[in-house]
């Protein structure tokens, strides 16, 4: 999970803060196997300074997170929700006996599952909470939950309960139960963090969710699908519109055109890792390292994208006009505004184009923008490159488990069309259940957990980085 301004990222679903019973609209909610759109939340204007210190805190959260220096078959849709201007996205799982829904940061940067509980008295106003005593299915696992973020951390317990999402349900779940969170982690109407990530980085030690319903057979395909919208770069844009759709068992054919091409996890599945093959800047190739060194995060969760700062340097070298930043710039480049930046990247398959309104993070004068790439140095074994949503809006992204890979295909028109239109945000969108799954045994003491043999902490409050938290 990346970190920090409010520019845009991750799933979840949009639901009244007070919602205490079943999920808001639960009766006409869409059965299993229907989209659910994405909700988009537009930021309020935010002056130089603003961006300054988001940006210092996306890069730092970033490299915090990844180990730096600092038999029934279905399928299903949950509809996604645009907050701040492409700064995250979120959608809704329900949990409990009745079930109650909550809004949760979509994340394949990370593995847990955690909702604030109604005895959080530290960074958790505003929120929906999950109250346990109201679930008559809840159990109590008395181990302690705690994770840490670049920009915060929470701590509770872990427990166990039905979660529902898309139609399907897990029974027996594992969850972090956070009775504390640090100021600014959890941004309203957000709730809390759904990793998509595999299991081998959950911190609880349990399977996550998606997991689960993948390897019991639950789905239809083996996959999770992921359709991101754009409000960048949109006037008037409003907290909360709609951000596209999650799917869960298969791939919504409307929402991209052509063939889906997949590129296998180059080694035993944690993070969604591709190698970065090739990029081009205006047309001209920037030689990138090979190897390991080349290992790319998709991260949904993250707003921009992170890289080497060689080759940063070497991006920005074919903008004329391009300065490093200095202060809370550090590590971000700007350029002269009037210059379209056309940049694409290639996994091994296709190369992909970046929209220039994405790669615009924003402007600090007159004439100088800032580049939505900045220098990340990961330390130890962590990938070198931390894909997000700057990348992801401009293309279908589809997670394999079986065989372990990430698929991207082109954008349909349909898809396409969404961008940047106004329209209501979706409503909680759970799903009659169709398909069931028991989750296998998890939990144990629940410390920061190790990716690539290197101490972690993925970024849920940050600006750019992470699957969720905006500058409001």
């Amino acid at each position: 999970m990346l970190s920090s301004l409010t520019l845009a990222l991750s799933c979840l679903l949009i639901i009244s803060p007070n919602t205490s019973a079943a999920p808001n609209g639960y009766d006409s909610i869409p059965t299993a196997g229907q989209s659910i759109p994405l909700i988009r939340r537009v930021p309020t204007e935010r002056s130089v300074s603003d961006w300054e210190v988001w940006a210092k805190n996306e890069r730092e959260a970033l490299t915090v997170k990844y180990g730096g220096s600092i038999e029934k078959r279905s399928t299903g849709t949950n509809l996604i929700t645009n907050q701040n201007a492409d700064s995250s996205y979120y959608g809704t799982v329900a949990i409990g006996t009745p079930p109650v829904s909550f809004n949760v940061i979509l994340d394949t940067g990370s593995a847990d599952l955690w909702v604030a509980d109604q005895a959080c008295t530290i960074g958790c106003s505003k929120v929906q909470l999950f109250d346990d005593l109201q679930s008559s299915t809840f159990h109590n696992l008395s181990q302690p939950f705690d994770i840490t973020y670049g920009s915060g951390a929470a701590a509770g317990t872990l427990g166990q309960d039905v979660v529902q999402m898309a139609g399907f349900s897990v029974s027996s779940q594992t969850f972090g139960v956070v009775t504390e969170a640090s100021s600014g982690l959890l941004n309203p109407p957000v709730s809390g963090l759904l990793g998509l990530g595999w299991q081998t980085i959950a911190s609880s030690k349990a399977s996550p969710l998606w997991q689960t319903l993948a390897s019991s057979g639950s789905w239809t395909d083996p996959v999770m699908a992921f359709q991101l919208t754009r409000f960048i770069n949109a006037t008037n844009a409003h907290t909360q519109e709609p951000g596209g759709s999650f799917t869960m068992g298969f791939v919504n054919s409307s929402l991209y055109t052509g063939t889906i091409d997949y590129q296998a996890l180059p080694s035993t599945p944690s993070y969604w890792i591709l190698p970065m093959k090739s990029l081009t800047v205006q047309g001209n190739s920037v030689s990138i390292p090979t190897g390991s060194s080349s290992y790319s995060a998709i991260d949904t969760g993250t707003t921009l994208v992170g890289g080497p700062s060689s080759v940063i340097q070497n991006i920005f070298a074919q903008i004329p006009g391009s300065q490093p930043g200095t202060g809370n710039w550090q590590g971000y480049w700007t350029y002269p505004c009037t210059t379209t930046v056309n940049v694409a990247i290639s996994f091994g398959g296709p190369s992909w184009p970046i929209s220039p309104a994405d790669f615009l993070l924003t402007k600090i004068s007159s004439s100088q923008c800032v580049g939505a790439f900045f220098e990340l140095n990961t330390g130890g074994s962590a990938p070198s490159w931390i894909v997000g949503d700057t990348f992801l809006k401009n293309v279908y992204s589809v997670f394999r488990y079986n065989p372990a890979s990430v698929g991207f295909a082109a954008l349909s028109n349909t898809a396409l069309a969404m961008n940047g239109v106004d329209a209501a945000p979706p409503s909680a969108t759970i799903g009659s259940v169709s398909a069931s799954a028991t989750a296998g045994t998890g939990g144990g003491t629940n410390a920061a957990s190790h990716r690539w043999g290197v101490q972690w902490a993925p970024l849920v409050g940050g600006i750019f980085v992470a699957v969720g938290t905006a500058l409001m």
